[in-house]
């Protein structure tokens, strides 16, 4: 298992030279981002490289770290959160390829359906623009709440135009969802933090989304790069069977292969 952890003291990437493997750092969040990532490493080498993972705690820094090539790659977002961070930022950052959709759900541990919540009572959602939709628009779906017509992956708790049972929308860094749920009647909680909060994404959630959503995670590299022969040999590696056997094995549905 070849895994690394950030430090501000990283080496710069380098070129391999001809027939070496050539070192490609790779970031990933914890928990099955990683877990995935690590089944990928020797698909990799059969094709000449040599994935490093560097792990991170959060959602901002990865990006970060990819702008200031500190790794040359990530896998961790969808594409609307991608997108959102470079609409504010200068990052030069682009998609590469799709990997999996991983299906968002609401959990509690005070009720067993959205049903049974009372009116007046606290929902915990993601504080970042794109996550925070997610649950936002799952609600509106399931004749919850009603969001202005026209909104897009962006929507916002003030895009809210009816909320019948008066719910209390509470925004959140996304690592911390699963640790206010004693607080909350319900939080939405991203996969990868369900899991690592010991979590089931599929049997666990009282509301979840569908296989088909618009925020289907991907590669992501710096724009300079996405031609570059190493990032058509990332995505080869990450595209394979082997790989797509091990998602659908492992998880249970709770990642599904976008390939």
């Amino acid at each position: 298992m070849k895994r690394m952890f950030l430090s501000l003291a990283v080496v710069a990437a380098f070129i391999a030279p001809a027939g070496a493997q050539q070192f490609i750092r790779i970031g990933v969040t914890g928990g099955p981002g990683a877990q995935i990532i690590e089944q990928v490493v020797p698909e990799a080498k059969k094709l000449g490289l040599d994935l490093k993972i560097i792990e991170f705690s959060d959602y901002i820094i990865p990006n970060q770290a990819l702008a200031g090539k500190e790794i040359e790659a990530n896998s961790f977002q969808h594409e609307p959160y991608l997108k959102n961070q470079v609409a504010k930022t200068s990052w030069k950052l682009v998609k590469l390829a799709e990997t999996m959709t991983a299906p968002l759900g609401v959990y509690s541990k005070k009720y067993k359906t959205f049903a049974e919540i009372p009116d007046g009572a606290s929902v915990a959602i993601q504080n970042d623009p794109t996550n925070g939709s997610r649950p936002l628009r799952l609600l509106h779906d399931n004749n919850i709440i009603k969001l202005r017509d026209g909104v897009g992956v962006t929507a916002g708790v003030t895009d809210i135009v009816e909320n019948p049972h008066r719910y209390r929308f509470i925004e959140l860094d996304a690592a911390q969802l699963s640790r206010s749920l004693d607080d909350v009647a319900a939080a939405s909680i991203n996969n990868n933090y369900a899991v690592q909060a010991g979590l089931d994404p599929v049997k666990d959630p009282i509301l979840r989304e569908g296989p088909n959503s618009p925020w289907v995670n991907i590669i992501a590299v710096r724009e300079e790069d996405k031609d570059k022969p190493w990032a058509a040999l990332l995505v080869k590696a990450f595209h394979t069977q082997s790989v797509k056997d091990y998602v659908l094995r492992e998880f249970k549905g709770s990642l599904i292969p976008a390939w």
